[in-house]
């Protein structure tokens, strides 16, 4: 069994450089790392291969330049089963995070938006969509146009953070967020459906602000929390996209999320549906 649900996923597309220290570093100090990778990254499109992963079938609209990076992107979310026929190529540079990570899976990450400052959204892009799920490394002017063209779901994993309009928050069937990101934005409390990431604590589901599920992960050995958010945000999507009670998806959501972190990256941590399954009956 698998989310058989057409998702179409807005967001960013990056190449991830990836860094490995023994600390994060301070204002002003330099930490010598150890190995580098290039990978790829950006949340919407980390959020479409965790989505397909889970069995979903994805669309992904988005944004990439003219160059090496912007075509290895597509072709890893080709590989991945993506839809990459809604992916435009602009005159921008592709996307670039530089992520620093440390020894307990922690990490800074510094964002250049290059192509996905151009990302649009055109009706054609959402047709069929059981459910749209979009962030916030692209314009705000996309994510608006995709909540007024979405017939179905609507989720938005607000990060990073900024302030949303009223009438953004008021459509949204869902918002994720970590403990930072609610601390930051202004007027959650009268979204309809809020998820809360908290670590290892799990995740809690607030209903116009009051806290309605709370789900903890498995436990797992945490390596690197890259993608973590992402396979979450798209897992709780997935299965709220199928008509699942909400603290069923809040727990199959915090089991992905837990997955993501016992592997190195972003894209190539994201857990499949038997896996997610798996840890979940082994938890029980």
């Amino acid at each position: 069994m698998v989310i058989d649900r057409t998702i179409v996923v807005v967001g960013s597309i990056n190449a991830d450089l990836i860094y490995a220290c023994p600390r994060l570093p301070r204002p002003g100090e330099t930490v010598i790392g150890g190995e580098a990778l290039r990978l790829p990254g950006g949340k919407g499109a980390n959020q479409a291969v965790a989505a397909a992963r889970l069995g979903a079938r994805v669309r992904m609209v988005g944004s990439v330049g003219d160059d090496e990076a912007g075509r290895e992107q597509v072709r890893g979310l080709q590989e991945a089963g993506v839809d990459v026929s809604c992916i435009r190529t602009t005159g921008a540079p592709t996307g670039t995070a530089i992520v620093l990570v440390d020894q307990a899976g922690e990490n800074q990450i510094v964002l250049s938006l290059g192509a996905n400052a151009c990302v649009d959204v055109e009706p054609r892009a959402l047709v069929g969509a059981d459910a749209v799920l979009t962030q916030l490394e692209i314009p705000l002017a996309a994510v608006e146009a995709a909540a007024a063209l979405a017939d179905g779901l609507f989720c938005l994993n607000a990060a990073p953070a900024r302030d949303l309009p009223a009438a953004l928050v008021a459509r949204c069937d869902l918002i994720v967020v970590n403990e930072r990101e609610q601390a930051a934005i202004h007027g959650l409390s009268e979204a309809r459906l809020v998820a809360v990431t908290e670590g290892a604590a799990g995740a809690t589901l607030r209903a116009y602000g009051h806290p309605v599920a709370h789900a903890a992960p498995p436990a797992v050995t945490a390596i690197d929390t890259v993608g973590a958010g992402d396979a979450f945000a798209a897992a709780i999507t997935a299965c709220l996209a199928r008509g699942e009670a909400v603290e069923d998806a809040l727990s199959f959501a915090c089991a992905a999320g837990a997955l993501a972190t016992t592997r190195r990256g972003a894209q190539s941590a994201l857990p499949t549906y038997e896996e997610v399954t798996a840890c979940l009956q082994g938890a029980s």
